[in-house]
């Protein structure tokens, strides 16, 4: 099994200090998503347009992040050429790295959405947006504690969690789609609200892969592809290893 200390023994120290690196940098452009989501959120539950601007600015330094960040397990790869424990540490590192960087891109549709409901919040999408973004952001940090921790267990409540917000966007689909053919004046923006809730959806699925590439880290198995019963199954099999 992999471990948070799995890199400690090599003989190089400035090989474990690189390794250290990339894992810090992830865990700061996670910090910069999560502020980014509740500057997004909050700025449209209170019509704070200055919130939304800064979870659009944000972007651009997790774009900058990204591409650091790539470079740097490029070159890790290249030049340590890491085996066994170390080369899935960058791969998972580099995996979640680019679902990081969508996440940011999804966001930054909640905000410019959100900048566009020029007539205020339609009393029908809050409900569905408060519930789906409150599940979306602890599905974020509990997908960012997971790596920080090496923690398998924590991951797979995450990629189970996806679930109930599948389940809940699809409701909230329904409801809006009732109210704007009941009352036709709101389809403008309820539409609005239809893109922020496909965006929160969206996140919750990257969140779902960077749990899904932890559990890849931690237990050298590929679970990308699979439904919660098998990574749960799959989990308690490699339990004791």
């Amino acid at each position: 099994m992999t471990n948070k200390d799995g890199h400690a023994g090599h003989i190089s120290q400035q090989f474990n200090t690189e390794l250290d690196e990339i894992l810090t940098h992830l865990m700061t452009m996670g910090g910069l998503i999560e502020q980014q989501l509740k500057d997004a959120i909050e700025g449209l539950k209170v019509g704070d347009t200055e919130l939304l601007q800064n979870a659009i600015k944000a972007d651009d330094k997790i774009n900058i992040m990204e591409m650091r960040l790539d470079e740097q397990c490029t070159h890790i790869i290249a030049r340590r050429q890491p085996a066994a424990s170390d080369l899935r540490l960058v791969i998972a590192i580099s995996k979640a790295v680019a679902d990081l960087e969508r996440m940011g891109d999804e966001i930054c549709r909640i905000a410019n959405s959100s900048k566009k409901l020029t007539q205020g919040f339609p009393g029908e999408g809050y409900a569905q947006v408060r519930h789906i973004s409150d599940l979306v952001a602890t599905m974020v940090s509990d997908a960012l504690t997971a790596f920080a921790r090496y923690d398998a267990d924590l991951a797979y409540q995450v990629a189970k969690r996806d679930d109930a917000v599948d389940q809940e966007y699809k409701f909230a689909m329904r409801a809006l789609v009732t109210h704007m053919m009941e009352e036709p004046q709101t389809i403008k923006q309820s539409m609005h609200i239809i893109w922020i809730l496909r965006s929160l959806e969206r996140v919750g699925d990257h969140a779902q892969n960077v749990a899904q590439h932890l559990i890849y880290l931690v237990k050298g198995i590929n679970v990308s592809h699979s439904s919660v019963a098998q990574m749960h199954a799959t989990l308690d099999m490699h339990k004791h290893e």
